[in-house]
């Protein structure tokens, strides 16, 4: 397994931008997937963005298509979520993820999990 840390987590205005940060140790094969996840507050934890490691099949929450946008750098071996247009109904606690196989949108397709970084969205 590999251990995940997220960061950029702040408070910002609706509207804003942010962008979350995810670094991976250990050896990230090109089959990975990393993941975004979030949880509000009394809200069940929600998929956000997926990738895979190699490039190819990304895919995005409805809520979040169109605003959010999943990237990775593999000489840094991080993966960064850029949000955009950021909404009151945004905030929440960002999850990164990954899973050395399964591209999922379940939690239960990812086997690794940092421990979050909170985004707090203001009007």
């Amino acid at each position: 397994q590999v251990q995940l840390v997220e960061s950029g987590g702040r408070l910002v205005q609706a509207g804003g931008s942010l962008r979350l940060s995810c670094a991976a140790s250990g050896r990230i094969f090109s089959s990975y997937a990393m993941g975004w996840f979030r949880q509000a507050p009394g809200k069940e934890r929600e998929f956000v963005a997926v990738l895979r490691w190699s490039g190819g099949s990304i895919y995005y929450a409805d809520s979040v298509k169109g605003r959010f946008t999943i990237s990775r750098d593999n000489a840094k071996n991080t993966v960064y979520l850029q949000m955009n247009s950021l909404k009151l109904e945004d905030t929440a606690v960002y999850y990164c993820a990954a899973d050395p196989l399964r591209v999922g949108t379940r939690q239960t397709d990812f086997s690794s999990w940092g421990q979050g970084t909170q985004v707090t969205v203001s009007s």
